[in-house]
């Protein structure tokens, strides 16, 4: 099956579609998994695998064609093995491995884009606009890669700075630097600096994980900008995360609202910590203790983020929905969004733009 035929996308209902997932070849078990699960059946007497499967006109999401109960991504670009690309689907995520990571592999996986996928303006580069300067260094004392981002034609000091976990992926898979190209030439933001911290894969969730460390980590990153000449003394700054880096990103601005006037947290992980190494959600129950501070947040999830968090914890779809209330119930002006998807950056790529518009101050 090597034209571009599938998956095929059929009428519903007014909100939704029929998808149809099609795979040949020789296997035990077949499925459709990643963010969506579907079972493959055979139809019998030959080796064409297919399974069906309702879903939102508006959905966007990824997927890989595993088989014999694999449950890993492609590290390769191919269409065979125990896990693979679609080979009726053209559209290919690649998940580039952080080039400073040695923990860290590439992985590929399908894209599926539904009729009423949202999209963004914002994410593709443009005629006339000129891209910010991107350059790396080494943050001293932690031995990190950070990659700063400095806007085409500003001085960066003085700028208000955005602060952004899971850094490598941002820039590659979410656009991030061509998103504040395009949002700083149209005035949607004021120009701005970034610093994009990578992730070391083999201990990030040691790393991204509320506590004294990360804030250690911030009061050497910003003093270090400004040593370079990046960045503002004090406030007016935005901190940015995804799923473990969108709880660290909301910790920081409730923590630390002396530095941070905005918070963006992309299906941000509120379960932590997981059953066994505490009582789960604890920053959402620490909220009413560390209110104060006049911080704008933006939150987002996937209606797909419903299966349970490590140990059994609350769902990312439960929790974040319950840190929206918490942090409103509390003053915090809170801008919020749900989408058709799961728990991806193609999605985050999308709803990046209008987060930063939402909590930046201008």
């Amino acid at each position: 099956m090597d034209d571009p035929s599938a998956p095929l996308v059929e009428p519903w209902d007014d909100d939704h579609v029929l998808v149809t997932f099609l795979w040949r070849g020789e296997a035990k078990t077949t499925r459709a998994w990643w963010n969506i699960e579907v079972d493959l059946a055979r139809i019998p007497g030959t080796d064409v695998w297919h399974g069906s499967r309702v879903f939102p006109r508006d959905l966007r999401t990824i997927y890989c064609i595993t088989h014999d109960g694999v449950a890993d991504a492609p590290s390769t670009l191919s269409y065979d093995g125990p896990s693979h690309l679609d080979p009726g689907n053209p559209a290919v995520v690649r998940f580039a491995a952080d080039p400073y990571d040695p923990s860290d592999r590439d992985s590929y996986l399908s894209l599926l884009e539904l009729p009423d996928a949202p999209v963004s303006p914002w994410t593709e580069p443009r005629p006339g606009v000129v891209p910010g300067e991107l350059s790396l260094e080494r943050l001293p004392g932690h031995d990190l890669p950070v990659t700063i981002y400095r806007p085409h034609g500003v001085d960066p000091a003085g700028r208000p700075t955005l602060v952004v976990f899971d850094g490598w992926l941002a820039q590659t898979v979410m656009a991030m630097p061509t998103a504040l190209d395009n949002l700083i030439a149209d005035g949607r933001i004021p120009p701005m600096t970034a610093l994009f911290v990578h992730a070391r894969e083999a201990s990030r969730d040691d790393d991204l994980m509320p506590g004294p460390a990360i804030e250690g980590l911030v009061d050497d990153l910003l003093p270090w900008a400004r040593s370079l000449g990046i960045g503002a003394p004090t406030g007016g700054n935005v901190v940015a995360g995804m799923s473990r880096g969108g709880l660290v990103a909301a910790y920081l601005g409730l923590r630390r609202p002396d530095l941070f006037s905005g918070v963006i947290a992309h299906s941000g992980s509120f379960w932590w910590p997981a059953p066994g190494d505490g009582e789960p959600r604890r920053l959402i129950r620490d909220v009413p203790r560390l209110a104060g501070g006049d911080v704008r947040v933006f939150l987002d999830v996937g209606r797909m983020e419903t299966m349970p968090g490590p140990g059994g914890a609350p769902s990312q779809l439960s929790v974040c929905r319950e840190m929206r209330d918490q942090l409103r119930r509390h003053g915090y002006a809170v801008s919020y969004a749900e989408f058709s998807g799961g728990h991806d950056y193609v999605n985050w790529r999308h709803t990046f733009p209008s987060a930063l518009i939402a909590v930046t101050r201008h």
